[in-house]
């Protein structure tokens, strides 16, 4: 019995866990991170109010304000890239960059003939325009997702950011106005004033629609609003700079634009 009582003493009961060990999880990150690319149609680019420029007499050495009779601003295709974040299931980011061309068409007149001599005399001129430019936008956006619906999900947007319009070379042909027009309506002079280039303010409003191809692509279709403030469009002739005219002679209103675009957005993991 003195024997037993010690083997007994000597043993240790078996300790069992309250709680299962917890299964290490590893921490994602970097989740969230996505590339775009879009192309689109500017189907309508208006400009923000009329198309001036200024005049300059070499006799005096001043400058008069003037304004084209009409400007009309071509539709054309743009193209995108860019990467961006999805902070939680309704909210996301993202910085892009775009380009788009526009073409310039316009009209002026003066009552001035278009080239001295007699022949000339009484006879007024009419300018055709015409010039292309080029716009380079980079943006940063902010998009609201509006849910998921069978792999559809609506969403709203707003991107504020810059533009640079670089403008091409500017070609006007003059044209005289008149009854005694040797003979009317003949063609006068072409005359190429050099493009201006400019940053400007750009805001944007978005609205469109994204479907999931899979876990990791989504298309998406959408809709922009984009308005870009004015600035200088061209230069002074060289005629005129050798009469002593100097600084930027016309300038553009302005642009708003409404484009319609269709991309693919892509989550890196």
């Amino acid at each position: 019995m003195a024997s037993a009582s010690a083997l007994a003493a000597d043993y240790e009961p078996p300790i069992y866990a309250d709680q299962p060990i917890e299964e290490y999880v590893p921490v994602e990150v970097g989740s969230g991170w996505y590339l775009r690319g879009d192309i689109g149609y500017n189907f309508s680019v208006k400009s923000k109010g009329d198309f001036t420029y200024r005049s300059f007499d070499p006799l005096t050495a001043t400058y008069n304000a003037e304004r084209f009779d009409t400007g009309s601003l071509g539709s054309g295709i743009s193209g995108g890239l860019g990467f961006g974040y999805n902070f939680t299931d309704y909210f996301r980011a993202d910085a892009t960059f775009d380009v788009f061309r526009t073409s310039f068409d316009g009209t002026t007149s003066s009552p001035l003939a278009c080239a001295p001599g007699p022949d000339f005399a009484g006879t007024g001129c009419r300018s055709e325009d015409s010039a292309d430019a080029t716009a380079y936008s980079v943006m940063a956006n902010a998009y609201v997702d509006l849910g998921t619906y069978v792999g559809f999900t609506p969403y709203i947007g707003a991107g504020l950011g810059a533009t640079y319009v670089n403008w091409d070379t500017l070609g006007s042909n003059a044209y005289c106005v008149g009854a005694t027009c040797p003979p009317p309506g003949a063609f006068q002079a072409g005359t190429q004033y050099d493009g201006g280039k400019s940053w400007r303010f750009t805001w944007a409003l978005m609205a469109g629609l994204a479907y999931d191809i899979s876990n990791n692509l989504k298309v998406d279709l959408g809709y922009r609003f984009r308005d870009i403030e004015g600035g200088e469009m061209f230069e002074f002739d060289r005629a005129s700079q050798l009469a002593g005219a100097t600084g930027i002679q016309g300038n553009d209103p302005g642009f708003r634009t409404h484009e319609v675009r269709i991309g693919l957005r892509y989550a890196l993991w």
